[in-house]
């Protein structure tokens, strides 16, 4: 026996095995989800599975009860003497689950939209000179290249700073053990290291962007190595700075 609620808003399915589900029966039921349908009718896909299974050795009834909502499927089981108080248990717990369904999925939407909220697209705050770029990494010359993307040096900075917030280990460090112009140094460094493998279509500041979280987390994993590495790195711009003035 399958009696299925007609309503399109929160269709409800009863399936039954070694017992029949009598109309009256049926509709106290139907009744006794309501509290689940007024939680859930914000959701575009929502729908009530019902199995009551009935064991003539201990004459107990077991219900078993499948919400789904959207793409996420709550469950509860219960059983008893009666199948109606197995039953209403059931509702009662799935009201408690949606609730908590209900709370992730609020954290989830907030944490979006912080997310949306700090995102700083990089973007050059000059016409930027690609072929001087290449030609910088081509020559193994880490100065020209710094000088050559230059114009991305305050974009990346300040999407950095955002991006930081993340890592509270990193934050507590800032202006202390680490300096957001390390980090900023660090993402130059991995891009230059690594221009040659950059994604083909890919724009140069969308690019720089993915090496900042790279640069966090090996600051953080690293710091000695990683610091020595910026520091020669600041020297060898400063000695051809130096010899350009002369």
């Amino acid at each position: 026996m399958k009696p299925t609620d007609r309503r399109t808003d929160f269709p409800i399915q009863i399936d039954a095995r070694h017992c029949t589900i009598r109309p009256a029966m049926n509709a106290k039921m139907h009744e006794g989800a309501e509290v689940l349908r007024r939680q859930v009718e914000q959701f575009p896909i929502a729908s009530l599975h019902v199995l009551i299974e009935h064991n003539a050795r201990n004459n107990n009834h077991t219900v078993k009860t499948d919400l789904f909502l959207n793409n996420e499927t709550l469950v509860c089981s219960d059983h008893d003497l009666l199948a109606y108080t197995a039953y209403e248990r059931c509702i009662q717990a799935l009201a408690a689950e949606v609730e908590r369904y209900k709370a992730r999925l609020g954290q989830d939407a907030e944490r979006q939209k912080t997310e949306k909220a700090t995102h700083q697209t990089v973007r050059p705050t000059a016409l930027p000179d690609a072929a001087a770029i290449e030609a910088a990494v081509r020559d193994g010359d880490y100065a020209t290249f710094r000088t050559a993307t230059f114009v991305y040096e305050e974009p990346v900075r300040k999407r950095a700073g955002r991006w930081i917030e993340r890592y509270p280990e990193a934050e507590a460090q800032i202006d202390r053990q680490l300096k957001m112009a390390d980090i900023v140094e660090e993402v130059f460094l991995n891009a230059f290291e690594n221009y040659g493998r950059r994604p083909e279509g890919v724009r140069f500041g969308e690019w720089l962007e993915d090496q900042i979280d790279h640069a966090v987390k090996e600051l953080l994993r690293r710091p000695d190595a990683e610091l020595e590495n910026i520091a020669l790195a600041r020297t060898a711009r400063a000695a051809k700075k130096g010899m350009e003035a002369v």
